[in-house]
């Protein structure tokens, strides 16, 4: 299957688009064979260039630099967000990318349509055992391409104050429905406590809830594209949450904001449905907190299911144009699969590792957690249960459709199903102008 690709003035205008808009089974996979990977690679010493933004990579690089003598890495510190990914566009456009880079998955089917990226599907092939089905999915476009190792991940949860769910005598909900009344059993005992809120700020929460829901927002059909940011499992997710909003259970407090900051802190905000990198935020932001809160899956939508979604995360890429595609990969592979490569984007990048066994290696608590003993086992648990979706070529342009549209449904109290038909309009009116192809 030939994925569809963007015309070189459609690929200017994604890179424009950017510029302005500026996360089963177990065991390591194996590196592939170093006589295989250096059979095309010239005599000497292969010099590769990655950009990334996780702190103190270097130190990682190092202990590969050490062990390969024949391939040897140079880290170069890049931000993170829009900028990188407009600046490596750019750097791919202008024909000097790096050999690797770390791509946030949303991202990656940008990088795709505009022949950024090497299609690995061969050379990964033996990295694919390392990930649940939904992580590897994050890099996989298409029935056959794959495009990037997948390096950490975000898989959603449910975060409680758990004394203040005693205090209020509410039960830990197992569905969206028991999440629902008891956020009107809490309004109706203390009228200045929310159980949550609902963030028109964040579309990668959203979208998160969306996976869990089961939502397919894009998907290839041959050579053409098929968007479906309004399907029938986002419209429920949104309906859900402007119903709770409308009715006032629910707080419509946008996320990270210093408000949002001191109803965690104070325990007017009892929940945080969030990604497992959310222990750093809350003892960052809720330092009253730390003792109290505990995590739980996700409520379910229907009673037995046990799914989630993933908000954030990333990969590693390889250039198209690298001539060291076979080291490149090796890196990549080691990287994000081999146990010491892992064990060290943990103690000094502060990453939880995309690859299954990257779970198995986390064992004591986050400190702001130390009463829940089986926190990382849970977060494990949970992982393995997260599915994601295909992300589209112009996932910026989608997201900041939902956060005007959803601003609006929140101030207006209108229909957030309203508001996801916005986003789906604003994806495919941009596609179309860009030149991409579409399904009907």
């Amino acid at each position: 299957m030939r994925t569809p690709r963007l015309a070189a003035a459609a690929a200017a205008a994604l890179a424009t688009v950017l510029a302005a808009g500026c996360s089963t089974s177990t065991g390591a996979a194996p590196e592939p064979d170093a006589a295989a990977a250096q059979s095309s690679a010239p005599a000497g010493p292969v010099t590769l260039t990655y950009w990334t933004w996780a702190p103190n990579m270097d130190k990682v690089v190092e202990v590969w630099n050490e062990a390969h003598p024949d391939v040897q890495v140079t880290v170069s510190k890049q931000a993170g967000g829009d900028d990188a990914a407009a600046k490596y566009l750019t750097a791919a456009k202008a024909g000097n990318p790096p050999d690797l880079v770390q791509a946030e998955y949303q991202m990656l089917p940008s990088f795709v349509a505009a022949d950024a990226v090497a299609d690995l599907a061969a050379e990964a092939a033996q990295a694919k055992a390392a990930f649940s089905e939904g992580t590897w999915g994050q890099v996989t476009l298409g029935t056959d391409g794959v495009y990037a190792i997948p390096q950490d991940s975000g898989p959603m949860m449910l975060y409680y104050r758990q004394d203040l769910f005693e205090k209020y005598g509410i039960e830990v909900p197992k569905t969206w429905d028991e999440y629902a009344e008891a956020a009107r059993a809490v309004r109706k005992k203390d009228p200045k406590v929310f159980l949550g809120t609902f963030s028109s700020k964040d579309p990668g929460s959203f979208a998160g809830l969306a996976q869990q829901a089961g939502a397919q927002w894009w998907s290839i059909s041959g050579d053409a594209w098929k968007v479906a940011v309004d399907d029938a499992a986002t419209v429920k997710v949104a309906d859900y949450w402007g119903g709770l909003v409308k009715e006032g259970v629910i707080d419509d407090q946008p996320y990270f904001t210093p408000e949002w900051n001191k109803a965690l802190n104070d325990g007017t905000l009892l929940t945080w449905p969030s990604a497992v990198w959310g222990p750093g935020v809350l003892a960052s932001n809720a330092p009253k907190g730390k003792g109290k809160w505990a995590i739980a899956p996700l409520p379910q939508w229907s009673a037995g299911e046990n799914v989630s979604g993933f908000w954030g995360g990333s990969s590693t890429a390889v250039s198209a144009t690298t001539p060291h595609k076979a080291a490149a990969v090796r890196f990549a592979t080691w990287l994000n699969t081999d146990p010491q490569a892992l064990d060290l984007l943990i103690k000094e990048a502060a990453v939880y590792p995309a690859a299954t066994k990257g779970g198995e290696l986390l064992t004591e608590a986050p400190e702001y957690f130390a009463g829940q003993a089986d926190f990382w086992q849970q977060a494990a648990a949970i992982s393995a249960t997260a599915r994601g979706f295909t992300f589209g070529p112009n996932v910026n342009v989608t997201y900041d459709a939902f956060k005007n549209a959803f601003d609006k449904a929140v101030q207006e109290k209108s229909a957030f199903s309203g508001a996801v038909r916005q986003m789906q309009d604003a994806t495919v009116a941009d596609m179309q102008k860009s030149g991409f192809q579409l399904a009907q």
